[in-house]
């Protein structure tokens, strides 16, 4: 995808894609070029020395656009589209292919949807940060990568643990580890007070801090629910 113009850009696509089909021609039987640009504007003004090759079938030039409505096109080019639109239409198209991806695709292909269109975002909006973009989508905090390895890190550690301690006792360890990792992820560095008094929870507390800690932006959010456990004890 050209996002830039370029005056010598047809040189080198031409002359490197052919050079990477002639030093694999034994894996490949056909050579396809696609060249996509945001508009026409962006494309190299000179074409004349390349005419023939640029009108092959071979050749694809891709014009975004120039392709209509963006709700109307497959999801994978409607995000190469997003990358086009203005910021306030790309808040309400990005929420539409959310919501469209979890619908049509698969839960491996959606979370990829989900990390490219957060990325996507992050870019548009330089002034905010990954969270602050995710929670403006209303991208809950499960469905970033970011929790899915924080979590398969802390079933494993609690799966190493239950074969030590017993099943119940490591599924308790493996929350505590979870929770523990996002807290430090959403509120900063834990003080080593507050730290234990988490890992002293009970399971059934520390599931409730793993939903509420969801809606922390700083550490007297989580000092407060603290305190709220002390009040109805």
């Amino acid at each position: 995808m050209q996002f830039q113009n370029d005056e010598r850009l047809y040189e080198r696509v031409f002359a490197e894609s052919w050079l990477y089909f002639y030093r694999n021609r034994d894996r490949f039987s056909n050579l396809q070029i696609v060249i996509i640009y945001p508009s026409r504007s962006l494309e190299q003004t000179d074409i004349s020395p390349y005419l023939s090759q640029i009108n092959s079938p071979q050749v694809h030039r891709i014009y975004l656009d120039e392709l209509g409505d963006i709700r109307q096109l497959p999801v994978w080019v409607a995000l190469m589209m997003l990358t086009t639109i203005d910021e306030e239409q790309a808040t309400e198209e990005a929420r539409y292919l959310l919501t469209r991806s979890q619908q049509e695709t698969l839960q491996p292909e959606n979370r990829a949807i989900i990390e490219l269109i957060t990325t996507i975002m992050v870019y548009k909006f330089e002034d905010k940060s990954q969270r602050e973009v995710e929670q403006m989508l209303g991208i809950t905090l499960q469905e970033t990568r970011v929790y899915r390895e924080i979590k398969e890190e802390g079933i494993k550690e609690g799966e190493q643990r239950g074969r030590e301690q017993g099943r119940e006792q490591g599924r308790e360890e493996g929350e505590k580890s979870l929770v523990l990792r996002l807290l430090s992820r959403r509120v900063g560095k834990l003080p080593h007070k507050v730290r234990s008094r988490i890992e002293s929870l009970p399971l059934e507390q520390l599931e409730n801090l793993g939903e509420a800690l969801l809606d922390f932006t700083s550490m007297a959010d989580l000092d407060a629910w603290l305190s709220g456990l002390d009040g109805n004890s």
